[in-house]
């Protein structure tokens, strides 16, 4: 007689968005390939920051769009989180006991203009003095004010189909908004970005583009499960845009930017890392270089150099 042993379901948490379940079925065809044998459960958490339409320093900042699901991976109830990197409270204000078991493989950084549907074509340049542009990153808000000081930035809150459907029907209280050109594609309406934003001059998100599945630190089955999926030269370039977030004690409500590019030939990284005056006033710019298997010395190294300019001042400065 034959035993059959069933391995137990391997649970994923995950935000029930349209572009939450995207990412997740990206990796969950990745694992089923990898481990056909093993069953993956998905379990959607609604965070608080799903639920709450305020602003959302009334319940804790970004951390409230991670808190549920880290409270889910930490008492057991799940193996794994997925969510967007950029959207990741900074290092310093995540749980205990939680860390980053795999990375997919970066997407566009760029971000982009969206007008509402039906309305031509438009720039930001070609925009009338006083329309209002959407957006609720610091990082945004900043970039209008210094490089289209015409324009007037207003925060908008919801996953980006709810801001979509908002924008198209005129109840979001702004007449365009300023969105991910990584999350439109994985919406399948890349069509709608009127204008796509030169990312060397409207500077991209620290972990813009990368989708991390996280883990407890403890759980070295998961650990040795989730390694083998990950795309290493993407995860360089997370290690190195989080640890220079981590030197700044900032996150995706922080008016900064942290940008590394890899030179797989040479072995290269290179960091470029900004804090914006959310006033619109002039940045502090700095770029670092190092070998590529120490990024986290490499962008730690980017965000020193940026507090040793007076970056301070500017983080916490309010608009």
């Amino acid at each position: 007689m034959t035993t059959t042993i069933r391995t137990r379901p391997f649970r994923m948490g995950t935000r029930p968005s349209p572009m939450a379940m995207e990412q997740t079925g990206r990796f969950a065809r990745a694992f089923r390939s990898r481990y056909p044998d093993i069953e993956l459960a998905i379990l959607k958490i609604t965070s608080q920051g799903d639920q709450h339409r305020s602003p959302l320093a009334e319940i804790g900042g970004k951390g409230a769009f991670t808190r549920r699901a880290d409270e889910h991976l930490l008492d057991g109830r799940v193996e794994a989180t997925i969510a967007c990197a950029k959207d990741l409270p900074g290092p310093h204000d995540r749980l205990p006991g939680i860390t980053v078991g795999a990375v997919l493989p970066r997407e566009d950084v760029r971000d982009v203009l969206v007008l509402p549907a039906g309305q031509p074509p438009a720039t930001l340049d070609g925009l009338p003095p006083g329309t209002r542009i959407g957006t609720s990153a610091p990082r945004r808000a900043a970039l209008l004010k210094a490089l289209h000081p015409q324009l007037v930035p207003v925060p908008i809150r919801g996953n980006a189909d709810s801001r979509l459907a908002a924008l198209d029907n005129g109840t979001m209280g702004a007449d365009a908004m300023i969105a991910a050109l990584a999350g439109l594609r994985r919406l399948g309406l890349a069509d709608r970005a009127s204008q796509i934003l030169d990312p060397t001059v409207w500077l991209p998100a620290a972990g813009a583009g990368m989708v991390v599945i996280e883990h407890r630190l403890d759980d070295h089955t998961t650990h040795g499960r989730l390694a083998p999926l990950t795309h290493a030269p993407t995860r360089t370039l997370l290690d190195a845009e989080r640890a220079a977030l981590a030197v700044l004690r900032g996150g995706c409500l922080t008016a900064a930017s942290v940008h590394a590019a890899l030179d797989e030939t040479t072995e290269r990284l290179t960091v470029y890392a900004v804090v914006l005056d959310p006033a619109g006033g002039e940045p502090l710019r700095t770029v670092t270089t190092g070998p590529a298997a120490e990024p986290a010395s490499v962008g730690h190294e980017a965000g020193e150099q940026l507090l040793a300019a007076g970056a301070a001042r500017l983080l916490g400065a309010r608009p």
